[in-house]
């Protein structure tokens, strides 16, 4: 049993390691690197950051609010929270040839809510891929906010092949009507026809947005097909194949 934590130590101790202020916590961090060290990784949704990463997400930065937008803060002080903030920006449009990029969701579940409030009213009717054919829970599932807040129609795969029935999504659009129609999956290990959906999309006058988490750093290489040329929104994660921080982006033309 370790003594316990001083929580009375003065802020001059705020440099010293973890391991000299909290080693239980520091003991357990060790054992995760090794656990992660000497485990083959199966979830496809992680990865591993690099030191580089690791050393900016555990900076002093985390130490103030910076609400609000570069150079309109709610809070002084925010100038060199706005020239990192300002470079992520700068970088996402580059890399994903995105004219709009939104860097602020703490991951990709907040930026699809936050597209959803731009895009829908309570109840508004979307088009989301079923959850048990490959989609996600935040896609329309009932369990999720998604699924409460609005009407969800689910589309899905074709039983013989396993792949999206475009066909029967725009059977699906054309009687429903839907306000937002919502592409991309957790798990579905074939390329999505963007343009295709785009144009069913366009047909029934509704938003189209891709969430594209799972193949993100793909679409950066430049060796999956970008949906940003055919959607109106297209959301991700940073983490994932993009190999960042936990966190999310919007990116719109």
């Amino acid at each position: 049993m370790t003594d316990p934590v001083d929580l009375t130590a003065s802020p001059n101790d705020r440099l010293q390691p973890l391991s000299a202020v909290d080693p239980e916590v520091a003991d357990a961090l060790q054992r995760e690197l090794t656990r992660q060290n000497n485990s083959l990784e199966l979830i496809a949704s992680e990865n591993f950051v690099s030191a580089a990463v690791a050393e900016a997400t555990g900076s002093i930065m985390t130490n103030k609010y910076a609400e609000g937008y570069p150079g309109r803060r709610y809070y002084g002080g925010c100038e060199l929270y706005d020239v990192i903030e300002r470079l992520a920006v700068s970088r996402a449009q580059v890399l994903f040839d995105s004219e709009h990029v939104n860097v602020q969701p703490h991951s990709g579940a907040q930026a699809n809510m936050a597209a959803y409030f731009a895009l829908l009213d309570p109840g508004d009717t979307i088009l989301g891929m079923n959850l048990s054919h490959g989609g996600h829970l935040t896609h329309g599932h009932k369990l999720n906010f998604s699924g409460k807040m609005y009407n969800v129609v689910p589309y899905g795969v074709r039983q013989e092949d396993e792949r999206i029935d475009y066909d029967d999504l725009a059977r699906l659009a054309d009687e429903h009507r839907p306000r937002l129609i919502i592409a991309g999956a957790s798990a579905y290990p074939r390329t999505i026809d963007f343009a295709r959906i785009a144009s069913i999309g366009k047909n029934v006058n509704a938003h189209v947005l891709v969430d594209m988490a799972h193949i993100a750093g793909l679409v950066a290489a430049g060796i999956h097909p970008s949906p940003v040329p055919h959607a109106d929104i297209v959301t991700t994660t940073t983490h994932k194949t993009l190999r960042g921080p936990r966190g999310g982006l919007i990116l719109s033309r």
